[in-house]
């Protein structure tokens, strides 16, 4: 696979779709690799007319790992919840959302639709807040805003998510039935989230890196001031069913930036189960298509109950 290089940072990356249609680029969360944006979801963007982007962020996959730049996460996300400010990380956001930019960079490409989910849509969000010349929409999946007013992950969540995953290969593959915690009920398959797992963990299995992904998250701090200045084309979406992050944190993201449009699905958990693809894929494309075409924007609040 091609690679975006920048500076020290190297970042994996591949395409999907012809590079004359206008480019997505989706940004994955917390410690997951660009494959975690499956390959027939992206298929459905590229059919519905688009070139799709997808990397792995640092310290996950195939990209650059800051190896031995220890971090106690722990610690950080006590001071957090305390009301502490965090200082103490070796990146942030804003680092990231530059490595985002770096890729679209290496392809040429000076304007793009972004597309984040959990913290990569708190990295599509600070890249619309810093250089919204380069977005021609957002859309943050499964996210927040980074104020602490909102924060209220479930104790079993946060354990899990604190929890250092096994890097023994068949404890790891075990471990990932835990992940139900989270992930949408109604679909969630242990035996294909044990073989997404094995996929992932034959790949690149870092979880090293989750550490200083979750200390770049809470040193940025809260966005909802230039998130409410925000004149970027905006879509949120979040699942009522989700015990990560939870919906709150969805309807304030959509409640905070100026006319976006909010889609709640009943029985979609912090996951993308492939149920849900044509739903979450037709809304992104409407919305990227509402964009390109200066859609009006009139802070438009739908539910499914899919």
């Amino acid at each position: 696979m091609p690679r975006a290089l920048l500076g020290q940072i190297e970042l994996e990356y591949d395409t999907i779709g012809s590079p004359s249609d206008p480019t997505i680029l989706l940004v994955m969360g917390l410690g997951a690799q660009l494959i975690h944006w499956h390959e027939g979801f992206c298929r459905m963007l590229a059919n519905g007319g688009f070139h799709v982007v997808r990397f792995d962020n640092r310290d996950a996959g195939l990209s650059t790992k800051l190896d031995g730049v220890e971090v106690d996460s722990l610690a950080l996300v006590a001071a957090a919840l305390e009301g502490q400010e965090v200082s103490d990380a070796p990146y942030d956001l804003s680092d990231m959302a530059d490595d985002a930019f770096g890729v679209l960079d290496a392809l040429g490409i000076e304007q793009a639709h972004v597309v984040g989910a959990s913290l990569g849509g708190m990295i599509a969000q600070t890249m619309a807040i810093e250089r919204p010349d380069r977005l021609t929409s957002l859309t943050s999946i499964m996210s927040a805003t980074g104020t602490r007013e909102v924060i209220d992950i479930p104790d079993e969540s946060l354990a899990l998510l604190l929890t250092p995953a096994p890097t023994e290969r068949d404890q790891y593959l075990d471990y990932s039935a835990q992940y139900v915690i989270w992930c949408s009920k109604k679909y969630f398959d242990p035996q294909l989230a044990r073989e997404h797992a094995e996929i992932a963990y034959d790949r690149c299995h870092y979880p090293a890196g989750s550490g200083r992904q979750i200390a770049a998250m809470l040193a940025s701090g809260d966005r909802e001031p230039a998130l409410a200045e925000l004149t970027v084309p905006t879509l949120v979406i979040h699942g009522r069913d989700d015990r990560l992050i939870l919906p709150t944190s969805g309807m304030r993201s959509a409640e905070v930036i100026p006319g976006s449009n909010f889609l709640l699905l009943s029985d979609m958990g912090h996951d993308l189960p492939e149920e849900l693809w044509p739903v979450v894929a037709d809304s992104i494309l409407s919305h990227l298509r509402n964009s390109s075409l200066g859609g009006d924007y009139g802070s438009e609040r739908s539910t499914s109950t899919t």
